[in-house]
């Protein structure tokens, strides 16, 4: 458990550093919960796409293993918030939040796909 909100904000370098730790784990899922427009336009590498607004956002979440390891970002932070907010409550406890989403990540010089 990650404390009483059960997820971890974490800040781009971060992220890109737990990214570089886990690239062979099975066990951990990078989740771009973004539009599929703006993921063709630029992701990160190896993410996975789920859109946040989508109708169906709910369903595919109760598809995904509770207990693998999910880093979630969007375009600023705000829409992985509540999607790392919506994951939690379903149960989900190993869960790291993007802050400054995809624009904090570009905006440090990390990679994009």
């Amino acid at each position: 458990m990650l404390g009483t909100k059960k997820y971890k904000d974490i800040n781009p370098q971060q992220a890109f550093e737990m990214i570089q730790k886990n690239k062979d784990n099975p066990d951990f899922i990078l989740l771009d919960v973004r539009n599929p427009h703006d993921y063709s336009e630029a992701h990160l590498d190896g993410s996975k796409l789920i859109n946040y607004q989508s109708p169906d956002f709910g369903q595919k979440i109760t598809e995904l293993d509770k207990n693998k390891t999910y880093l979630i970002y969007c375009r600023s932070g705000v829409k992985s918030v509540a999607a790392t907010k919506i994951m939690a409550s379903m149960g989900f406890e190993n869960l790291y939040n993007m802050v400054g989403g995809i624009n904090g990540w570009a905006s440090s010089g990390l990679p994009l796909k």
